[in-house]
């Protein structure tokens, strides 16, 4: 092969690998430029905004719905469901009602706080019917347990008392152990009763413990109710007097007198309650409710506090507090049936809205479902 033959190959070798490199080049250069747009194309934010209208639409309520749906009483009660929960699920899993039955049940009841008595005065009517064979099965034994409970507390009125014709101020007097909740509790009817449309003032009259009218008067500002002091460790039966005489030369509607739940001095706590009742009535108005605040987590010792703090002061209702955080939600069934008095409130959380009318009816469903 001659030199002019080997050229031409060369040159032929050079052209072909040239046009190879540009045809890469061209091809590569087309690729970079496609695939942003294929990136671009279909971006989290593009997907979204081609979604139907009602479709995103649907999704936001949901979204929504399921943030603001509040807690059931089911749920908040779910310490004191677990106490009779176990119990009733084991005697429905048995193919009779025997003495274990019987065992189990005693213990439920009394690990709820229901009390020896009234745990007693169940169970007997209930072995009453079975031993007649009204009652065969265990599903039988425990829906009539859950009529009775019900029963005992169906019925009675939970209405707190305000007369609106008095034509001065009632006055709500709030007792209890100092760290049930009194003054907690005292805001938030404060902000409930407003409202409701009617004017409230507070009248601190925890004057022994620290800080008690700092906190009242916070809550007087978040509710927008007024608030009369006095000096710290000073004499609580007057500062009432004065809140009273204020409300009245105002024409407030509604006092919500703090108490003392524990003494820094040689007065009988009981004493000094009974003498905050009899001045605070000397005045121009007249207390309608006396609201005794127990701490449902002490269990017994809150049927005690009753007791005590209702031959003081004629408590006509109970603030039961915490009962969502505690599994002795059957102090209910001591206080109103051994006592008599009402639970007329209960605190179910930590809001103003979690202060609720006490329902016997949730109530009980909540301890059994």
């Amino acid at each position: 092969m001659n030199n002019s033959s080997l050229s031409m190959i060369f040159l032929l070798l050079a052209i072909a690998g040239l046009v190879f490199g540009v045809g890469v080049v061209a091809i590569s250069r087309r690729k970079a430029r496609v695939v942003p747009q294929i990136q671009r194309a279909a971006p989290v934010e593009v997907v979204e905004a081609t979604a139907s209208a009602d479709v995103v639409n649907v999704v936001d309520v949901v979204v929504e719905v399921v943030a603001a749906a509040p807690l059931s009483v089911r749920d908040r009660l779910a310490k004191a469901r677990s106490s009779l929960s176990g119990a009733v699920g084991s005697v429905l899993g048995r193919s009779d009602v025997n003495d274990e039955t019987w065992l189990e049940i005693e213990e439920a009841l009394l690990r709820a706080d229901v009390g020896v008595r009234v745990a007693q005065s169940l169970l007997g009517a209930l072995q009453t019917r079975v031993k007649a064979k009204e009652i065969t099965t265990p599903a039988q034994l425990i829906d009539a347990l859950r009529s009775d409970m019900a029963t005992q507390l169906v019925g009675t009125s939970r209405d707190l008392n305000f007369e609106a014709n008095l034509g001065a101020p009632n006055i709500w007097l709030m007792v209890g152990v100092n760290g049930a909740g009194k003054t907690t509790s005292l805001g938030k009817i404060a902000a409930q009763q407003i409202a409701l449309g009617r004017t409230v003032l507070m009248a601190a009259g925890d004057t022994f413990r620290a800080a008690a009218g700092e906190q009242l008067s916070t809550w007087a500002e978040r509710s927008g109710a007024q608030i009369v002091r006095g000096a710290e460790g000073g004499d609580p039966s007057s500062v009432i007097f004065d809140g009273v005489q204020s409300a009245h030369s105002r024409n407030i509607d509604l006092v919500l007198a703090d108490t003392a739940g524990r003494l820094q001095s040689n007065t009988n706590l009981m004493e000094e309650l009974r003498k905050v009742r009899r001045v605070a009535e000397k005045g121009a108005g007249k207390v309608t409710e006396v609201l005794l605040v127990i701490d449902a987590t002490t269990g017994q010792n809150g049927l005690q506090q009753a007791r005590q703090f209702t031959e003081a002061t004629q408590v006509t209702g109970v603030v039961l507090t915490k009962l969502d955080g505690s599994a002795k939600g059957g102090i209910v069934f001591a206080i109103e049936t051994e006592l008599g008095i009402p639970v007329k409130l209960v605190g179910l959380g930590e809001t103003i809205d979690d202060l609720v009318v006490f329902n016997p009816t949730e109530f009980i469903d909540a301890l059994f479902e």
